[in-house]
C-alpha cells in the first residue's frame, strides 16, 4: 500500500493545509513542509533499501519494485493499478524535492489566501505522483486530468498581471491534447478489444496488441500530441511562456520542473512500448522537431527583454534534448534523457526562484533595468551565475552529464542531427553569459541597495546547488537506478540491438490481467 499512500498522503496534507489557515498563514505553510519533508524522507529510505537489495536490476514490467492492484471499475476493464520501476523513483524523488522548493520559496511571497494556495500546491504534487505512478491507461487519464485543474487555479489566482489570459490559454492548450489523448485510449480499449475479446486499460495486457499500421499510427500520434504540449514541443509550446511569466515563483517551480517531466514520462511509459513501430516510422521527424527546439528555444530566450520569459524558453531548448534522445532510442540517449529531466527540473526551477526573489525585490523582470547587482546582492547573484553556468552545459553540472550522453546517442543514429543539435551548446552559452552580464553584472545605474540573500533563501540555493553538482560530479546513482528500466524500453525497439549500458538484466513479462465485458473480474 506505499504507493498508495504517497498520494494519500500528500491529498491529505493538502487537505489540512486548507482548513489549518483559519488559525493562522503560518499553518499551511507548515504543515506542507512537514507533509513533503516526511514524504522525501520516506522515498529516500525505499531508495536506499532498493539499492542495498540490488532490487534496481529489475528491467520487466511485471517485476516492479513495488506494485498495488486493486478492482475498481471492473465492468470496464479498468483497475487501481499503481506499480514503481526506478524511472519512476527517480520522477516521484524529484516530486517530492521540487515540492519542498516551492514552498520553501513561496514562504513570504504569498499572502493571499495562503491555506488554498497550499492546498493546490500539494495536490498538483499528488496528481503528478498518480502520473508517475499509474500503469492503468484510465488510472493515468485521471490523474493526467487532476493537475490540470489546481495548475489553473495556481496561475489564475495568485499570478501577475495576465494571469487570467495565461490560464486561460493553459487551460486550453492542455485540456485539447487531452481529449485527443482520451481518444487514442479508447481507441487502443476497443481495438484489444477487436482482438483479443477482452476490454481492458492495463498497460500490460495491452502491451503488443495487434493492428494496422495505419491504426498504430493513428493512435500514437493522439498519445504523442498530449505529451508534446506538455513537454512541450515546437509549435505546440506558446502556452509555455505565458504560463511562465504570469505564474508564481512556486507554479514556474512546479511547471518547469514537474509538468514539463510529465510529457516526456508518458512518451516513455507509454508511447515507445505500446506503438514502438509507429514511434519508430515517426522518430526522424519527432527528433528534427526536437532540434528545431533546441535551437528554437535557445535563440528566442536571447531575444527577451523579460528575464522570466527568457528562462522559460531555455526550458523549450532544454527540453528537446530530451525528446531527441527519447526517440533515438538506444541506451545512452535514454539515459541522457533521465539526466536532464532531473538536471532541468534543479536548475530551472532554481533560476524561476532566483528571478522570483528578485522580482520582489526591485519590482521588475525588465533585463534593461537590471545590472550591477552583485556589488549589493552577491549571494544571490553566485548563484544566479552557478545555475546559468548550469543551464549552458558547464561539464561538472548535471545538464552537462545529461546533453552530452543525448548526444553521444543521437550520434549513433544520425550523425547531422546530432551535429545541428550541438548548436544549442553554442547558442544556450550565448544567451547564459548574456543572463550574467545584464542582470548581475556591470555598474549599478540605479544605485539600488537591495537586501541579500537571508538564511532561508540562502538554504534554498544551497540545497539545489549540492544536488546539481552531485548529479554533475557523481551521476552514477541515478543512471543505476533507471537503467534496468530502460533496459526494458531499449527491448521494444524495432531491431533494438544496440549498444547499451552495462549493469542490467532484463526479465520476461508476467501476464496481465484483464476483463472480459460484463464480467466483473
Amino acid at each position: 500500500m506505499i504507493l498508495a499512500w504517497l498520494i494519500l498522503w500528500l491529498l491529505a496534507g493538502g487537505l489540512l493545509a486548507w482548513f489549518s489557515a483559519r488559525w493562522g498563514n503560518a499553518w499551511p505553510r507548515w504543515i506542507s513542509l512537514i507533509t513533503l519533508l516526511v514524504q522525501l524522507a520516506a522515498l529516500t529510505g525505499l531508495w536506499i533499501g532498493f539499492f542495498s537489495h540490488g532490487n534496481l536490476a529489475v528491467a520487466a514490467p511485471g517485476q516492479w519494485l513495488a506494485e498495488l492492484n486493486l478492482p475498481w471499475i471492473p465492468a470496464w476493464g479498468a483497475r487501481f493499478h499503481l506499480a514503481l520501476d526506478g524511472v519512476g523513483l527517480l520522477m516521484i524523488l524529484l516530486t517530492s524535492f521540487l515540492g519542498i522548493v516551492a514552498v520553501a520559496a513561496s514562504w513570504q511571497g504569498i499572502q493571499h489566501r495562503v491555506g488554498f494556495f497550499h492546498f493546490n500546491l500539494l495536490w498538483i504534487l499528488a496528481a503528478i505522483d498518480g502520473v508517475f505512478l499509474a500503469v492503468d491507461l484510465f488510472l493515468f487519464y485521471f490523474f493526467w486530468e487532476l493537475m490540470l485543474v489546481p495548475l489553473y487555479f495556481l496561475i489564475g489566482i495568485w499570478g501577475h498581471q495576465n494571469r487570467v489570459y495565461a490560464a486561460l490559454k493553459f487551460f486550453i492548450f492542455t485540456q485539447a491534447s487531452s481529449l485527443v489523448m482520451l481518444v487514442a485510449i479508447l481507441g487502443l480499449y476497443f481495438a484489444h478489444a477487436n482482438s483479443s475479446g477482452v476490454y481492458t486499460f492495463d498497460y500490460l495486457g495491452l502491451l503488443g496488441t495487434p493492428m494496422s499500421s495505419f491504426t498504430e499510427m493513428a493512435l500514437m500520434l493522439g498519445f504523442f500530441i498530449a505529451f508534446a504540449v506538455k513537454l512541450p514541443v515546437l509549435p505546440l509550446h506558446t502556452w509555455l511562456p505565458d504560463a511562465h511569466t504570469e505564474a508564481p515563483t512556486a507554479g514556474s517551480v512546479a511547471l518547469a520542473g514537474l509538468v514539463l517531466k510529465v510529457g516526456a514520462f508518458g512518451m516513455l511509459r507509454f508511447l515507445l512500448p505500446l506503438f514502438p513501430r509507429a514511434a519508430s516510422d515517426f522518430s526522424t521527424l519527432a527528433m528534427s522537431l526536437a532540434v528545431a527546439g533546441i535551437i528554437y528555444g535557445a535563440l528566442l530566450a536571447f531575444s527577451q527583454t523579460d528575464l522570466k520569459r527568457m528562462v522559460a524558453y531555455t526550458s523549450i531548448s532544454h527540453m528537446g534534448f530530451v525528446l531527441l534522445g527519447i526517440f533515438a532510442w538506444n541506451q545512452l540517449a535514454l539515459q541522457g534523457a533521465i539526466v536532464i529531466m532531473i538536471a532541468h527540473g534543479v536548475s530551472t526551477g532554481a533560476l524561476f526562484v532566483i528571478v522570483g526573489d528578485l522580482q520582489d525585490r526591485i519590482h521588475t523582470r525588465d533585463l534593461d533595468r537590471m545590472g550591477g547587482l552583485w556589488s549589493v546582492m552577491p549571494r544571490l547573484s553566485g548563484a544566479g551565475l552557478l545555475f546559468a553556468l548550469a543551464s549552458l552545459g558547464l561539464p561538472g553540472l548535471g545538464n552537462f552529464v545529461g546533453e552530452f550522453l543525448v548526444l553521444l546517442g543521437v550520434y549513433q543514429v544520425s550523425i547531422p542531427l546530432a551535429v545541428l543539435a550541438s548548436l544549442g551548446f553554442i547558442v544556450s552559452t550565448v544567451y547564459a553569459l548574456w543572463l550574467v552580464q545584464r542582470v548581475f553584472l556591470g555598474r549599478n545605474k540605479h544605485h539600488r541597495q537591495l537586501p541579500d540573500y537571508n538564511l532561508r533563501e540562502s538554504a534554498i540555493m544551497a540545497v539545489m546547488i549540492v544536488v546539481i553538482t552531485a548529479l554533475g560530479l557523481y551521476p552514477q546513482p541515478v543512471l543505476s537506478t533507471a537503467r534496468g528500466a530502460l533496459k526494458k524500453l531499449g527491448s521494444y525497439a524495432p531491431g533494438h540491438h544496440q549498444p547499451e549500458a552495462s549493469g542490467a538484466v532484463a526479465h520476461k513479462d508476467p501476464q496481465a490481467g484483464a476483463t472480459k465485458p460484463g464480467s466483473g473480474s
